[in-house]
């Protein structure tokens, strides 16, 4: 199981950079990433190196931010194997709330990062249909 870090930022000229910069300061590498943006708001969900580190850090720089524990399937990079996946979860009733892509530095594969309810039990049945959780 992942921990994701959302941290809940203004949408102006300079946050991201002001929010990796502080991640950066720490040492700690982003591992995977997608942002929602708003009108005003907008939220940046990250997979990082070291996720309560980087949760102290921004939260004290001024951010509201938490922790989540998501999902990340291994996948190799194959037409259709996203595809594949989605249907997989459909078959087993599964709505997933959000995804976005990231990478298994020690394979080079790519590795889909997800957010569904009951994510242990999400986890255990794609185990079980053969995909590489990690």
């Amino acid at each position: 199981m992942l921990k994701q870090l959302s941290i809940y930022a203004e949408n102006k000229k300079g946050t991201l950079e002001e929010i990796t910069r502080i991640l950066l300061d720490k040492d700690i590498n982003i591992l995977g990433s997608m942002t929602d943006d708003g009108a005003e708001y907008g939220v940046n969900r990250m997979v990082v190196s070291k996720p309560e580190e980087a949760l102290d850090s921004i939260r004290k720089a001024g951010y509201i931010c938490s922790l989540k524990n998501v999902i990340g399937v291994e996948v190799e990079d194959r037409v259709g194997n996203l595809n594949r996946l989605l249907k997989t979860l459909l078959d087993m009733n599964i709505n997933i709330q959000y995804l976005y892509l990231s990478f298994n530095r020690e394979s080079g594969l790519p590795i889909m990062v997800f957010y569904a309810d009951d994510i242990w039990e999400v986890e255990n049945c794609l185990q079980n249909h053969g995909y590489k959780v990690v």
